[in-house]
């Protein structure tokens, strides 16, 4: 990426808990810096759990204690020479001016800055850096209540104004996750409609369910998927279509 270019702020953004935002955010993050050369950095807004902050402890203590991991980190590191990308631990209402100070401080300057936020709209200071983001991406399931919140909200949420500082030309793509393969299609065309009636974006991949985005790497595991230090094996990131959507997300946002 050109050094004029700007840094984009991207946050996966979802109103329902359990729908994957912050697995998304570290799978993504993770393929992005170690595998495809993009330079990243996290903000774990999500107070009070910082699931991500914690996620990243735990992966260098599996790391430490894992020969397979271990192998792994070392090969990684002298193949690309690049540092972990950084995790910081905030609020959601102080994210954008410490995303601006890191990124004003840096050597190297971040490509991408994405931004776990809460799950709850009315959490101080969401709304606002969700305006001032340049893409949502919003994770949907095949569940009723799920895509109704979801509808409702992305609705709502674009008809807010745009009180400055916010990004003009946001964009806002839902994306289906979680998907179970034995389920009937027809359902999926139902929601697709009723998506495409209210002139919202939604992206053709669609991620296929694996028990492994309910896990993370630990150290009785040889393979590599949920991980903050390390990117996912090519061949779960194709069996769940996360190599799909990873290229239809850069074509998205235009990297």
């Amino acid at each position: 990426m050109e050094s004029n270019k700007k840094t984009l702020k991207i946050s996966f953004s979802t109103q329902k808990g359990g729908v994957g935002k912050s697995t998304m955010t570290t799978l993504l993050a993770s393929v992005l810096h170690y595998r495809l050369g993009f330079n990243v950095m996290v903000l774990d807004c999500d107070f009070p759990q910082h699931s991500l902050t914690g996620m990243r402890e735990r992966d260098k203590k599996t790391i430490m204690e894992n020969d397979y991991h271990k192998r792994a980190a070392m090969k990684q590191f002298h193949a690309i020479n690049k540092k972990a990308y950084p995790i910081f631990k905030c609020r959601a209402e102080s994210a954008l001016e410490k995303a601006s100070e890191y990124i004003s401080e840096s050597v190297v300057k971040p490509d991408i800055v994405f931004f776990d936020l809460p799950g709850t709209a009315n959490t101080k200071g969401v709304l606002t850096t969700l305006k001032s983001m340049d893409f949502i991406f919003s994770p949907i399931t095949a569940d009723r209540l799920v895509v109704e919140s979801a509808l409702s909200f992305t609705k709502a949420f674009l008809g807010l104004p745009n009180h400055g500082g916010g990004s003009t030309e946001q964009e806002m793509w839902l994306f289906w996750n979680q998907v179970d393969g034995r389920e009937k299609t027809g359902l999926y065309d139902t929601y697709q409609n009723v998506i495409k009636e209210l002139n919202l974006s939604v992206m053709a991949t669609k991620i296929m369910d694996s028990k492994r985005f309910r896990k993370e790497t630990d150290g009785t595991e040889s393979y590599v998927f949920r991980s903050s230090l390390l990117p996912a094996d090519m061949q779960l990131l194709k069996s769940t279509k996360m190599d799909l959507f990873v290229s239809e997300f850069l074509r998205i946002i235009h990297l």
